[in-house]
This record gives C-alpha cells, sequence and structure tokens, in this order.
C-alpha cells in the first residue's frame, strides 16, 4: 500500500539561490524548466512563482500568470507587485499597473526603478501632474537617472513646458551623450521654443547615432513646416515611413503637409492609411475631415469630425472644424453651436472667433464679424485668417493703417500655401479700393502663380471635347423623350452664369420675395451628371425625386425654391429633361468684367482655369457656345436671360420682368433685397447687403495695361 506524497510549503534555500544564479547567468530557459519541476512539489511558492515570472519575462513569453500568482503569495514583497505592475504597463494595462506599482511602494517608497514605472503609467493615463511628482521623487533618490530625466522632460513637453522639458533632456544626455532618441526629443522641445536651428542640429545627432530612427525624421519633418519648407518636410516624413510603415504620427504629418500644399488626394489617403492602423485616434478622423473640406466634400467631413469628438469629445479643433463644415452646407445654428464648443474648451482659439465672425458676416451683421475679427487679430497677431474676412467684408481705405501692416507683416511667417494666397487676394483687394490699380493687380497676380502650385491644370481639349460631348447628346429628340420621365414640379428655379456674373445678386433679388426661398449652391447636379453619363437615362426619375426631396428638406413651404450654382449651365440639358417644367435663369455680365472678377477671388483648386488669363478667354468661349447649344434645343419658355448691367441700369423693370418669368406677382421687398435677413456665404455676401451700384460695371477698364488676352472677349455675348 502506497501513501500520497504530500507537498512541502517551500522549496529549499539551495535550490532558490540556483534557480536565482540561473537568472543571474542568464540562462532563462533553464530557470524556467527547473521552477517548472519545484512548482510540481511547492505550487503555493510565492518565490518560485516570482522566479518563474521572471525568467518568462526575460524570454519574451507571457508571464502575468506567473507574477499575479506571485504577488497573490507574497502580499508584502514590493519586488513582486513592482514586477507584476512593469508588466501589466508592457500590455498596456496602465491602471491595473499602476495599482500594483503604487502596492509596491506603499511597501518600499525608495525605490526609484519603480517609481520611474509608476510615473510611466500615470502619464499613459493622462495624469501628468501626478507622473511629474513621481519622477521627481525618482530623481530625489537617484539624480543619475537618465531615463527619469528624459520621461520628466516628455511630460513637461506634453504640459506645453518646452523649456523645462528641454532642461530635462540636457540633463538626461549629460548622462546618457550617445542615446538617439534624447537628442530626438531635444530638439522636439527646441522647435516649440522656437529655436529652429538648434533643433534641427539635435536631430541631425540623433540620426547621426542611430540611423533608423524613424521619429528623428518625423521630427526634421516637423522642422522644416516651421521654416516653412513643406516640399522637404514630406520627403523627411516620408523617410520615417519607410523606417515605420504604421507610424501614425509621421501619416498625419506628411497628410497635413501635402494639404497645404495642395495634394489633397494623396493628403486623404494619408490619413485614412492613419485611420486604419489606429482607429481610436481622434487627431487622425479630424485630419481627414479637413481636407474633405478643402476637397468640398462638407457631408464626408462632418462625419469624419463626429467621428474624432465622438473619440475625444474635448479635441477643440474638431469642434472648430465641424463647424466651418456645417456652416459650407448652411446649417448656421449648428456652425454656431460647434463654435461655441470649441471656445468653451478654448476661449482665446483665434480659429473659432473668425469663424464666429463668418457665420455673423453670412446673415449680414458685418459690425459684429468685424468686432470678432478684430479680437481674434488681438489674440493671435499671426493668424492670417482674419485679415482675409475683413478685406472681405468692407470696403478697404487709406486709414486701414494697422491692417496693411499686421498682413504685410505675416509674411515674415512661414506661412502655408493657402494663408500666401489668401493673403496676397486680401492686399489685392485692398489696393484696388483705393484705387491703386497698378499695385493691386501685381498682389492678384501673385495669388493665381501660388494658386497654380496646386497643381491642378486646366486641360482646354478637355473642355471643348466635353462640351461638344453634350452638345451631341442633349438634341431636342433626345430631350423631348427624357423629360417624359421627368417631374412635372416648377418649384425649383436654376441661377446659372460664370462664376462673379451677378447670379448671387439676383437671388437675394428674388429671396427677398416672401414666395421664394434661396437654397443656395447646390452641388446635386454636378454629382448627378457623372452617374447618369455612367448610368444612362433610366435614372432620371429618381434624380428628379431626390433632388426635389433635397428642397423639401430646405423649405417645406416655399412657393419657389432657388438653386444659384452657376456651373449647372453645364447641367442644363440633365436638369431640363429630369425638371421639364423648372425655370432657369442665365446670368450675363461684360465678359472681361466676368473674367477680371473671377482672377480676383480665391478659387482655390476648384476652377483651373481661373488663375491664367489666356484660360479664363477659352473657358469663358467655351460656356458661351455651350449657352448657344442651350437657347437652341430648351423650350424658350424655360429660360430667361438677363444682362447684369441692364439690371444695374433698370433694377425695379427686370426684378418685374424676372418674377413675370416666375408667374410671382411683384412685391417691393424685391428692391430692398439689401435689407433682406438671410444667410449667404458666397464671396458677393457684403456686396449684396449693399443698394445697387454702377461701381463694377466696367471696373476692367481701370487694368487695361493687363488684360491683354481677355480682350479677345469683347462682344462674345
Amino acid at each position: 500500500m502506497t501513501t500520497a506524497h504530500k507537498a512541502s510549503p517551500a522549496p529549499s534555500r539551495s535550490d532558490i539561490s540556483a534557480m536565482v544564479s540561473l537568472l543571474n547567468m542568464g540562462r532563462f530557459g533553464e530557470a524556467e524548466l527547473q521552477t517548472r519541476v519545484q512548482l510540481g512539489s511547492h505550487p503555493e511558492s510565492g518565490m518560485l512563482w516570482k522566479i518563474l515570472g521572471v525568467a518568462l519575462l526575460r524570454q519574451g513569453k507571457d508571464a502575468l500568470l506567473a507574477l499575479r500568482k506571485a504577488a497573490e503569495l507574497l502580499p508584502q514583497d514590493a519586488e513582486a507587485h513592482a514586477n507584476l505592475g512593469a508588466a501589466l504597463y508592457d500590455q498596456d494595462q496602465w491602471s491595473q499597473a499602476l495599482e500594483s506599482l503604487q502596492r509596491a511602494l506603499a511597501l518600499n517608497p525608495n525605490d526609484a526603478g519603480t517609481l520611474l514605472n509608476a510615473a510611466n503609467s500615470a502619464k499613459a493615463l493622462g495624469r501628468l501632474t501626478e507622473a511629474v511628482v513621481l519622477y521627481q521623487r525618482a530623481l530625489n533618490i537617484e539624480p543619475a537617472f537618465p531615463e527619469a530625466h528624459n520621461n520628466l522632460g516628455n511630460v513637461q513637453l506634453e504640459r506645453g513646458e518646452f523649456r523645462e522639458a528641454a532642461e530635462s533632456y540636457r540633463r538626461a544626455l549629460q548622462l546618457k551623450p550617445q542615446d538617439a532618441t534624447i537628442h530626438c526629443n531635444l530638439g522636439l522641445a527646441l522647435r516649440e521654443l522656437g529655436e529652429l536651428e538648434a533643433a534641427e542640429r539635435s536631430t541631425h545627432q540623433a540620426m547621426l547615432l542611430d540611423p533608423t530612427l524613424s521619429v528623428a525624421y518625423n521630427n526634421l519633418g516637423l522642422i522644416r513646416v516651421a521654416q516653412g519648407r513643406r516640399e522637404e518636410a514630406v520627403i523627411h516624413y516620408r523617410r520615417a515611413l519607410q523606417l515605420n510603415p504604421k507610424y501614425v504620427q509621421a501619416l498625419n504629418n506628411v497628410g497635413t503637409a501635402l494639404n497645404d500644399l495642395g495634394a489633397r488626394r494623396e493628403a486623404a489617403a494619408a490619413h485614412a492609411q492613419a485611420i486604419s492602423i489606429e482607429p481610436g485616434r481622434a487627431e487622425s478622423h479630424c485630419n481627414l475631415g479637413n481636407v474633405l473640406i478643402e476637397m468640398r466634400r462638407f457631408e464626408d467631413a462632418v462625419v469624419s469630425f463626429e467621428r474624432a469628438l465622438a473619440l475625444r469629445p474635448d479635441l477643440a479643433p474638431a469642434h472648430l472644424s465641424l463647424a466651418a463644415a456645417l456652416r459650407q452646407l448652411g446649417r448656421a445654428a449648428e456652425a454656431e453651436a460647434s463654435c461655441r464648443a470649441a471656445l468653451a474648451i478654448d476661449p482665446n482659439s483665434a480659429a473659432a472667433l473668425s469663424v464666429l465672425g463668418e457665420l455673423r458676416a453670412d446673415r449680414g451683421q458685418f459690425a459684429e464679424a468685424e468686432v470678432l475679427f478684430e479680437r481674434a487679430m488681438s489674440l493671435d497677431p499671426g493668424f492670417p485668417f482674419p485679415y482675409f474676412s475683413i478685406a472681405g467684408h468692407r470696403k478697404m481705405s487709406r486709414d486701414d493703417t494697422r491692417w496693411l501692416s499686421g498682413t504685410q507683416a505675416l509674411f515674415d511667417k512661414p506661412l502655408t500655401l493657402r494663408h500666401q494666397i489668401s493673403l496676397r487676394y486680401a492686399l489685392g483687394k485692398y489696393f484696388d479700393d483705393i484705387e491703386q490699380y497698378d499695385e493691386a493687380f501685381g498682389q492678384y497676380r501673385q495669388a493665381n502663380e501660388l494658386t497654380q502650385r496646386y497643381g491642378v491644370k486646366y486641360d482646354p481639349a478637355a473642355i471643348v471635347e466635353r462640351n461638344a460631348g453634350i452638345s451631341s447628346r442633349f438634341t431636342p429628340a433626345a430631350l423631348a423623350d427624357w423629360r417624359s420621365r421627368g417631374d412635372g414640379a416648377d418649384r425649383p428655379i436654376f441661377i446659372v452664369g460664370m462664376p462673379r456674373s451677378g447670379t448671387t445678386l439676383m437671388e437675394q433679388i428674388l429671396a427677398s420675395h416672401p414666395a421664394v426661398f434661396g437654397a443656395g449652391e447646390l452641388p446635386f447636379w454636378q454629382t448627378a451628371f457623372g452617374a447618369f453619363e455612367a448610368k444612362g437615362a433610366a435614372l432620371i426619375p429618381t434624380m428628379a425625386r431626390d433632388y426635389l426631396g433635397g428642397l423639401a428638406g430646405l423649405s417645406a413651404s416655399a412657393q419657389r425654391v432657388i438653386d444659384k450654382m452657376p456651373q449647372n449651365f453645364v447641367n442644363l440639358g440633365l436638369i431640363h429633361a429630369a425638371l421639364p417644367n423648372a425655370k432657369i435663369i442665365h446670368m450675363q455680365r461684360h465678359p472681361i468684367d466676368t473674367c477680371l472678377s473671377i482672377y480676383f477671388h480665391y478659387f482655390s483648386h476648384l476652377h483651373p482655369y481661373a488663375n491664367d488669363l489666356s484660360h479664363l478667354a477659352h473657358y469663358y468661349q467655351q460656356y458661351v457656345r455651350l449657352m448657344e447649344h442651350w437657347r437652341a434645343v430648351l423650350p424658350a419658355e424655360t429660360l430667361l436671360e438677363i444682362p447684369y448691367e441692364s439690371l444695374i441700369e433698370d433694377q425695379e423693370a427686370w426684378t418685374r420682368r424676372a418674377l413675370d418669368f416666375l408667374g410671382l406677382p411683384f412685391d417691393p421687398r424685391c428692391l430692398d433685397f439689401h435689407q433682406t435677413d438671410r444667410v449667404v456665404i458666397t464671396f458677393s455676401k457684403w456686396q449684396v447687403r449693399q443698394k445697387i451700384s454702377s461701381s463694377s460695371v466696367g471696373r476692367w477698364r481701370h487694368y487695361l495695361d493687363y488684360v491683354g488676352p481677355l480682350r479677345q472677349l469683347e462682344g462674345a455675348l
């Protein structure tokens, strides 16, 4: 008969010493094997679990089970709790890690390594003040602790204490002068302090010590951005990504730089890749939304900003960018609420005040808007947006010396391409207003030349081919067939023409009528035309239904709703096929005045013909030819053409004629259109709040020496 062997509570001291010796000799596999054998006889030995945990850790194996068991069996062993805390930190279980490390510190408050790990955990949890205290405690015990100096610098950097961070990094480098990461961190702090040359030296030293350090290339990219050298920055960010393809911060940085350079598609792809790698990073969603705004994909941008805010409700830039997107969608009340949310987080945000100013200006509240712009300029004199806005919302005068000196001083800073362009347009507007026309044209020319750097090229042959295809497809016979599939609603009014031809003025006049709602520029038919080209006339009933549904969402009660997208002159055939009873008003203005006004406004990359006078002339000629086609194929009762100059000369006569064309009675409020309270977000929002003036008629004659390529357009209408 045999008896069961009873396990003894603890292994012998000699056995423990032997296994510890194996650890000290780096023979971790043997230590693991012998410890497991011993645990068969001593399963409740905390020391054995502790040794096993360390052996597993040193081999890169999962040690949490062993370390938890050790901490449970050795509740008074500070080292057991410290080991568990360090392992939990490595697995990003920061809250549990800090709890274990605090237990260790309660037993042994003067262990510098445990203090360091606890501080690291507190930092990871965002408890920065607590982390600083713990790092400082570690350094009081062990002043020659380079990791503590470096990590303290990281917290100080995150808290915006850049000078203190630089000093911490310097102390770390005195102890570890060959540490590439610390040199890199010092470069970050110096860049934030504006000491760009010193920052570059530190970053290059990091690269010399470790050519594979991806963060150093990322940091050099940030320095190049601060120097205004974004093309070089992109090169460095891409080098960082070659070394670490999943480097999310570098993806966001390269995306932002590409967006600033006008490479919008590449920028969007970079931010989308960052999101795919780390979907929970709010900044990546916000960055993608900012690119989508530049691409005028406002609905998609709103989705991105809402995702960012779901992850980080306190992210002020996301609230602000959401406000900008909502404003473009005509959702003014929601835009203001988002602006207010941004200001609640950052009351001194010059950007938020500027967007709030634009919302005021959209409603014609220009005095209130300027107060906000002035406040933004006072808070941040280096922020360009309010300077551009002020110039666009009133007539400038020679008394605007503070504005002029502030605007000119901005060019001493490393401005983004967008800001360089906007300020050149603003200066052009200023000099035009004070009748210094040579200087004005010089500024406008620089603005347009800078805009060409976005890389969006005008293709004259493609426009000719497009228009020829439209003319051949939208014949009288085809339109007669297709409009039988459309909807007979007469609610929509379309105002079309070249940009800057008076479309906003006409909308403002008609929208002052109580039966009319002005919906602004709706992008529906640009998208619809692409779908029509792909799938044909079978889509016409769906297009009509969807469009009318969209109008109902904008105004449920108005008898007529205006869609003032000027570029719809391209889509008139499809519009008539889908909505054969819709009325179309075509605004015409002197060709050179029209083209010059386009040249004098910042249309970004959206109108590639707009930045070269020869291209403008070509595009205008193609527009004229396409309108000739529509006159020939559309029923005469659907199209009214209004010369801008005639409207200016006799507003009442042409207003009555337009209302009669629409089947509406005359209303005197249309003559006082400048007093109508409604949102207008086009370039003309200031002009349409003024009484009719002939000052813009024949404006091109001030620029006779410069409009050479446009002279061929005289008499083009």
